[in-house]
């Protein structure tokens, strides 16, 4: 409601503490704060935020002092976007999301998320970046992986990505010895596309058998039926799951472990992890 005087007592021994304004406390109300920031996150305006402050509170905060408010999150974010990594990741996922947003001018636009997710050597899942951009490419993909490894990633066991063009020779550019795999929600949503909408629901009913198989023998059997089925009809989708899967490549690294140990660890911990050549 404007400016406040507060004299704080004190005594011979400084041993006084308020208990509703703390001593050099300059933003009153620390949950008022947090529900900004929270609105804040969700979307809102600085603006939007002072009417609705003004409508559910009756005080009305400029958009100056709430984007102060806001502004105390960076110093956090900045930290945990520098912040150092594991050296070694056996499973990486990455991909962009793409989100309507609020420019400097008012003006709704589209921009570019790119999201780094890793499990660790313990097989836990950790975000390990996340990157904003105008729009989705290969070449910034290269800077974001250049990022990863100036702040501690020396190698990647297996990248899992959605077969951006350009995208495995950043990947390779940056991390030689990485193994690529294509994402397979981006392989089946690339298959359905060639197959005819009346066949949509038993060729999805066939082609699960082959991605749900529990190991590569399995998979290659089951493979082996969706040709002789849809072969015919459909080569190129055929081909498609018939050159997919992990590449291991013929160098190696000191750094490098073994897969197979990772991903029993990975599984001891309860992830689930399927590979489909």
């Amino acid at each position: 409601m404007g400016e406040v005087t507060v004299s704080t007592p004190r005594d011979r021994n400084s041993s006084f503490d308020p208990q509703f304004i703390k001593k050099r406390e300059t933003i009153l109300a620390e949950d008022v704060a947090d529900r900004i920031i929270g609105l804040y996150a969700l979307g809102n305006s600085t603006r939007e935020i002072s009417d609705w402050m003004e409508e559910n509170l009756g005080n009305r905060v400029s958009a100056d002092t709430i984007s102060s408010i806001t502004d105390r999150v960076l110093p956090d974010i900045k930290a945990w976007k520098s912040r150092m990594l594991d050296s070694v990741y056996p499973i990486v996922w990455m991909d962009a999301i793409h989100y309507k947003v609020t420019d400097e001018r008012g003006c709704a636009v589209t921009r570019a998320i790119y999201n780094v997710l890793g499990i660790d050597r313990e097989g836990h899942k950790e975000l390990l970046g996340m990157y904003i951009s105008r729009n989705e490419g290969a070449n910034f993909w290269l800077s974001v992986l250049t990022d990863l490894q100036n702040r501690g990633v020396e190698d990647i066991l297996i990248a899992c990505t959605d077969g951006l063009k350009g995208f495995l020779e950043a990947i390779q550019n940056v991390y030689p010895n990485t193994s690529v795999q294509l994402c397979v929600v981006h392989q089946i949503r690339n298959s359905i596309k060639y197959v005819g909408s009346k066949n949509h629901k038993e060729f999805l009913k066939d082609l699960k058998c082959v991605y749900q198989a529990v190991n590569k023998e399995s998979a290659e059997n089951e493979l082996l039926k969706l040709e002789e089925k849809w072969g015919e009809q459909y080569p190129i989708v055929i081909r498609s799951w018939q050159t997919i899967g992990i590449s291991y490549p013929n160098t190696s690294s000191t750094l490098r472990l073994s897969v197979n140990s990772y991903i029993q660890q990975i599984l001891l911990k309860g992830i689930t992890v399927r590979s489909v050549r």
